[in-house]
């Protein structure tokens, strides 16, 4: 028999398993500020893989520095309840104050790391003060491994949590208000607790700041609806952010236009310009094609062009959120836009990153069409790589065609020669050793400017320049698709052109520049 068979059990009076539990809360609700905090700048801001990382880096050396500076707070449980005061009102108004700021000043800087530095110190001094209260109180044998413990449940609660349950069902603004008031509730909790050691000057403050949450979390909806409004010059008739992106639909009397993450997508007024020149001059230079591909394009605008073609017999659309495929094959006046493309009985909608769909699909394509959004991102980068082109092509048929837009030829050249050096650089089955032939050309967009796309094939045909093209189109010819295929001096191809690869990813940067001297 051991000596500690009779030792008593540390016992888990309710103040230890207060604390314990307010621990797994304040985890939860710190991990979900930063989370919040990088997805709202990568909306507004681009790039998420450069935002996500900057937003980490900055929150967890801020805890650092919390925790460092915890060993100055003489009082460690007043410490803790002032500090889950500030964190309700501070990590409350994070989601609200980005997007007024953006919305206002079109800059979200200061606030954006401000506010985190702040919720990091705050965060980064939890531990400590839960430590040294536990200690103050008798309960030393809870003090560190249990406290890390709860922590770290919560930080995996909270990382589940977030894509799963709280951005498919709370907007951002909410989401941050709402777990505000979590550590409002955690604040509260504590005072009344330790009530008989921290007396009674807590309550006014915490009263206070809890309404004040409490009543902007009931006004998020309008907040939400004021923010769009100042965004979009037009009537915001739907907003929503999904488990993908943020989606908002504005209308002008008859104009519509869709923005995904704040950008722009399509402009009814001129939309076709873009649809015609991205679909009609391959689907025209293919003999008799009966198998499309569309990747992205949920809109159904691309599908409604693919369809003018006799001979069609199926179309499979892969775009990733199925909220826009549902809203642009259900809504009315959504589907008027489209013609009721994805209602047509020979569309397959497939709802699925096109990455993984493409490495994982079978059969073959007569006319491959990527409408995929503009690779300002790492993450969006790869479905312009080589990498990914050599999985579409082994889909492509023997006299088949693969077409992409690759963006501005004016304000990004040098990422839309990339785009083309891509594909060019892309191998070609048929032919060992050989690669993909290609055509660059542009169109207008009175709402995007200069406008490119570049088409690819294991042989391009002969007559290139003479495709056939289906009756009742509003802009696309051949003399216009004749023009288009030439470009200013200007807009050039540069002598030497890296190839966009999945280890290195050069069109990103070459985007970014391209854009940030237009527009800086």
């Amino acid at each position: 028999m051991n000596a500690d068979d009779g030792a008593a059990r540390p016992e888990l009076t309710p103040k230890v398993a207060w604390l314990l539990a307010a621990t797994f809360i304040v985890a939860v609700a710190g991990l979900i500020y930063e989370l919040i905090a990088a997805t709202i700048s990568s909306y507004l801001l681009g790039d998420s893989i450069r935002q996500f990382s900057f937003v980490i880096g900055v929150f967890l050396s801020a805890m650092g520095v919390g925790a460092w500076a915890s060993r100055f707070v003489g009082d460690a449980l007043s410490g803790f309840v002032r500090a889950q005061i500030a964190l309700g009102a501070i990590g409350g108004a994070l989601g609200p104050v980005l997007f007024f700021s953006y919305a206002i000043y079109g800059a979200v800087g200061l606030p954006l790391y401000g506010g985190l530095i702040a919720i990091g110190i705050l965060s980064g001094m939890e531990i400590p003060l839960i430590s040294r209260v536990m200690k103050e109180i008798g309960a030393a044998e809870f003090r560190f491994e249990n406290v890390l413990t709860a922590d770290y449940i919560g930080a995996l609660a909270a990382s589940l949590a977030f894509p799963l349950l709280i951005v498919p069902n709370l907007p951002l603004m909410s989401a941050s208000l709402a777990f505000g008031t979590l550590n409002l509730l955690v604040a509260g909790f504590s005072i009344y607790l330790f009530r008989d050691r921290l007396g009674r000057g807590l309550w006014l403050p915490w009263g206070g700041l809890l309404l004040a949450t409490l009543l902007a979390f009931a006004l998020s909806e309008r907040m939400v609806s004021a923010v769009d409004a100042r965004l979009f010059q037009d009537e915001v008739i739907f907003s929503e952010t999904t488990g993908y992106q943020s989606i908002v639909i504005t209308r002008f009397d008859e104009r519509y236009r869709l923005f995904l993450d704040h950008s722009i997508q399509f402009d009814s007024l001129d939309e076709h310009r873009y649809h015609e020149a991205l679909v009609h001059p391959a689907m025209g230079l293919v003999a008799d094609a009966r198998r499309v591909l569309v990747l992205g394009g949920g809109d159904g605008m691309a599908v409604r062009e693919v369809l003018r073609h006799e001979g069609v017999e199926h179309v499979t659309l892969v775009d990733l959120d199925p909220r826009v495929t549902e809203l642009f094959a259900t809504n009315a006046d959504l589907v008027a836009l489209n013609g009721g493309a994805l209602q047509d009985a020979r569309v397959e909608v497939v709802n699925e990153d096109a990455w993984v769909w493409a490495a994982e699909a079978d059969g073959t394509y007569d006319v491959i069409i990527a409408d995929l959004p503009d690779p300002k991102s790492i993450a969006l980068s790869k479905l312009y790589s080589v990498e990914f082109y050599a999985m579409l092509v082994e889909r492509l048929s023997a006299q088949g065609l693969l077409v992409t837009q690759a963006g501005s030829p004016t304000f990004a050249t040098e990422a839309f020669w990339i785009t083309e050096a891509t594909l060019g650089a892309t191998r070609n089955p048929t032919m060992p050793g050989g690669t993909l032939d290609t055509i660059a050309y542009q169109t207008y967009l009175p709402s995007f400017g200069n406008w490119g796309f570049v088409m690819a094939g294991q042989m391009l045909p002969a007559d290139a320049r003479v495709p056939a093209l289906p009756d009742g189109l509003r802009y696309m010819t051949p003399e216009v698709w004749t023009a288009s295929q030439a470009f200013g001096v200007d807009q050039s191809r540069p002598a030497e052109v890296p190839v966009n690869t999945i280890q290195g990813h050069p069109l990103v940067a070459a985007y970014q520049r391209g854009w940030e001297f237009w527009f800086r």
